[in-house]
């Protein structure tokens, strides 16, 4: 379920879902923010739409970011008790389940300087394996660098882009490393070596692991009873 919004916040979604009718899905977000899912087939008449229509004018593209929900909503933290193995214990990983549904999407931070006002909007990629959406570097220039930098950490690729190239691994990097099933130890070490006199790739020589604090305390700083009496 959706907060309510507030009264700035409901005042801007009347007017973006009046201008897009049919083509905004609310999802959860604060009171004081406006958040959207936009099918991949309209995102860019979505995009065109908020930046041109003078109610809106979100002519600024803050950010754009890729998301992997590969792991939404598995839990592999044992965060409420005491754990058997004790402090600092590797735990292994249990059996990845199958992700149902589109496992990449793509979300867009918008401001509009002339209204004094932001919304977020997000739209997701097809296919799971291969995903795939439309640039909106026609819309606003700035989103370049942002496409170039989701596509470099998280493989999704942007129909339309005049330079899809990566921007911020090494030359020859293999793989996407802010996929969730990235190793966090990477696939190869990177040294320089004296006696070559350059650098060098070795295979990983260190072993993956989980560490499992043993307690969770919870936090009673703001318990009301804990509140100086007047």
């Amino acid at each position: 379920m959706s907060s309510p919004l507030n009264e700035k916040m409901a005042a801007l979604a009347a007017k973006a879902e009046a201008a897009l009718p049919g083509l905004l899905l609310r999802v959860p977000s604060l009171p004081d923010e406006l958040c959207y899912e936009v099918q991949p087939a309209d995102l860019k008449k979505v995009c065109v739409t908020l930046r041109d229509d003078p109610a809106l004018k979100f002519e600024t593209l803050v950010d754009l970011a890729g998301i992997d929900y590969l792991d939404y909503g598995n839990d592999e933290w044992k965060t409420v008790s005491a754990t058997h193995s004790g402090f600092s214990r590797g735990v292994n990983r249990g059996v990845r389940k199958p992700h149902e549904g589109a496992r990449f999407a793509v979300a867009y931070n918008l401001l509009s300087v002339t209204n004094n006002q932001r919304i977020r909007i997000r739209a997701r990629c097809e296919d799971a394996e291969d995903p795939i959406i439309d640039t909106v570097v026609d819309v606003w220039p700035g989103a370049n660098w942002f496409e170039r930098e989701a596509f470099d950490l998280f493989g999704i690729l942007f129909t339309g882009h005049p330079d899809l190239r990566r921007i911020l691994t090494d030359y020859g990097f293999i793989g996407h490393p802010f996929r969730k099933d990235f190793p966090l130890i990477g696939n190869v070490e990177v040294r320089y070596d004296v006696e070559k006199k350059r650098v060098v790739y070795e295979p990983v020589s260190i072993e993956p692991r989980t560490l499992v604090p043993r307690v969770i305390r919870e936090d009673r700083r703001y318990d009301p009873a804990l509140k100086t009496q007047k």
